[in-house]
Parts: C-alpha cells; structure tokens; sequence
C-alpha cells in the first residue's frame, strides 16, 4: 500500500500522498524524500520564488517517465494557494500558481512538481524584469568546464561596465549568470543588452562561442542564450530539483567556484549537498533579491 499522511506546516493542512514512491530510480530517491528537500529549502527559496509565477515541470512516475509542463495553477489546489494572471496560450492568459510561503512549495511538491521554473518579472509587475540572465547552454563535446570559461570572459565585460552577476548551476549540464537590477528597466532594454554581450563575445571567439540558437551552430561551443530575457520565459528557479539520474539541484555558487570549474572542477550538487552549503555558506543568491544596478544605456548610431 501507497504510504500517505496529512502533515501540519505552519498552520496548513496537506494530505501528502504514494510518499514511497520512487521518482529517481537509479538512485532508489523517492517522493518523501523529494517533499523533505523542499520543505527545509522552502524558507530560503521563498526570496526568489514567492512574488512570481510558477511553471511547474511535474513527473508523476519519476525522471524516467513521461513528465508535463504546467501553467495554469490545478483547479484542486487549495484555497490558500494564491494565484495571478500571466501569459498564456492561443487561448489566452492563464492563472498561475504563486508559491509564496513554505506551506505552498510543500504543496507542490507533493504533486510531484520537481521543477520550479520562474520568469523575469515580479507580481505584479511582470512586465518589468528584476534582472538579466545569461543561460550558457554547452553543445557536445563542450560541457561545464567551457561554460565557466566563458561565465569568466562574460564577468570581465560586465564589470568593465560597472555591473556585477552571480552564478549558478542549471542543474543540469550548463550554468547560468544573473545581473540584478530591481530598478526600473524593460524587457527590451534587458534583452538588448543580453544579446549584445552574446553578439561581443561571439565575435571574440568565434570558435567556442555562439549566440545562435540553431543547433547545428552549436557543436563544440557554448550557446549564450538570451533569448530568456522575455517576460513571457522562464528559467528554473534557483534551488529547484532537476529531473536527472540523480536528484541535481539548480545551485547558486561562488566565482571562486567557477574559475575552478573552468579548469576542470565538477560543479554539480546534490539536494544533500545544496543543504550543507546553505548551513555553511548561507544563500549566495540572495544579492539578486535586493541589489540595484542599472544597464547602461544603449549607444545610438
């Protein structure tokens, strides 16, 4: 029998269901010990998670079955899930789910949502980005070592411009690069400025880096995807599973990390692991909550 219990989490009630089911097969990690890693990350994954949409990725029969991409917050949720109106379909804009405290993430969790993806923008104001990000996506045989190379070359540009970013891992075979800005700035101005530091770099180093999306671009290099500086994308939220062999986590990290990564370091963590470095190293991320930088303005021709 499918074990199952209602649980209290700060004052809610949540009927947690088939908790002894495996959901990462290869490593016997099951859906307890998933909803455990979300409820004592909650807390601090309530700073990038709790004013924006939520996409869930949900894998009811684990990462080795079929998995779907959810939008639109269940009609069965419970009346304290909040939700907010974002884009949509060809139907139009849908409610999303807004996970703003531990109860929620918990909640979703349970629904075997083992990634959390959030855009750009904040309720209610998604139509103004809070930051820039840079997706470094490496194309066979390229992997993490490359993406940090380039992470280090894309540093040295921002800084030249008096703008500072803060890594971390996708979680799965790239790292990400995200500016804060949390001042006012649009969509246009936040994806111009992407594209235009792809667009330099690329031409640096035409031979291991491409702003190109097609894939036959991509072979031995690092794709600079700045294309994700739309209010209508997403990108997986910092601290989020990933649905891997093993259950990876989306983990913020030091540059000092990186610039070891980039000689050939392992630079992937662990839900264990990600808990560890919390308790030691506290949350790397949480400048991209509050600090104000503002992009440069763009030169006219």
């Amino acid at each position: 029998m499918s074990a199952a219990t209602e649980v209290e989490v700060d004052g809610r009630r949540i009927r947690l269901t088939n908790l002894d089911k495996v959901l990462y097969p290869e490593v016997g990690y099951t859906k307890a010990e998933v909803i455990d890693y979300y409820a004592r990350v909650a807390p601090t994954m309530l700073t990038h998670l709790a004013d924006r949409l939520v996409t869930f990725r949900r894998y009811p029969d684990g990462v080795e079955g079929e998995s779907f991409f959810e939008k639109r917050c269940p009609s069965h949720r419970p009346p304290w899930v909040e939700t907010a109106t974002g884009p949509g379909s060809r139907d139009g804009p849908v409610d999303y789910c807004v996970l703003d405290e531990v109860a929620a993430i918990v909640w979703a969790a349970n629904l075997a949502a083992i990634e959390l993806h959030t855009p750009m923008g904040r309720v209610p104001d998604q139509r103004v980005p809070t930051m820039v990000v840079f997706d470094l996506d490496p194309g066979a045989p390229a992997a993490m070592a490359e993406c940090c190379q380039v992470a280090v070359e894309i540093r040295s540009v921002l800084e030249s411009v008096g703008l500072e970013m803060f890594p971390k891992t996708s979680g799965s075979k790239g790292l990400q690069l995200y500016v804060p800005l949390n001042t006012p700035a649009s969509f246009e101005q936040s994806s111009s400025f992407a594209l235009a530091v792809a667009q330099l770099l690329e031409k640096q180093q035409p031979e291991r880096v491409t702003s190109t999306m097609a894939k036959k671009e991509r072979t031995g290099k690092v794709f600079i995807d700045w294309s994700q500086n739309s209010w209508s994308k997403t990108t997986v939220c910092a601290y989020s599973m990933r649905a891997l062999p093993r259950p990876t986590v989306s983990t913020p990290v030091t540059w000092e990390e990186v610039d070891a990564a980039a000689s050939g370091r392992p630079l992937s963590f662990e839900t264990d692991e990600v808990l560890d470095r919390l308790g030691r190293m506290g949350d790397l991320f949480e400048p991209t909550a509050s600090m104000e930088q503002r992009l440069p303005a763009a030169r006219r021709s």
